[in-house]
């Protein structure tokens, strides 16, 4: 099961290495980055409270967010396989 999380992360840190590179900064990014941190912390709120993830709990921290609002989906992989791999 390890091994399973171990590649979650990589996976995921690939993600963000490929986000960050392919992405140009435009006039509008303010509000585009304020709208994916709404986004963001609604998803992980979403996620906490909705059940579909049981034994698993995302904190809402600016870090959290913060790192969702820029991956995205992958984003919340990250987290998961960060709990994994750092309180198993």
């Amino acid at each position: 099961m390890r091994i399973v999380w171990l590649g979650v992360l990589i996976v995921s840190s690939c993600s963000l290495a490929f986000l960050l590179l392919r992405r140009k900064v435009h006039g509008g990014w303010f509000l585009r980055f304020g709208t994916h941190l709404v986004l963001s912390a609604f998803a992980i709120y979403a996620l906490n409270f909705s059940g579909w993830i049981t034994d698993w709990y995302i904190p809402l921290n600016p870090a959290t967010i913060g790192t969702v609002a820029v991956l995205g989906v992958p984003g919340i992989g990250l987290i998961l396989g960060l709990q994994q791999i750092l309180y198993a």
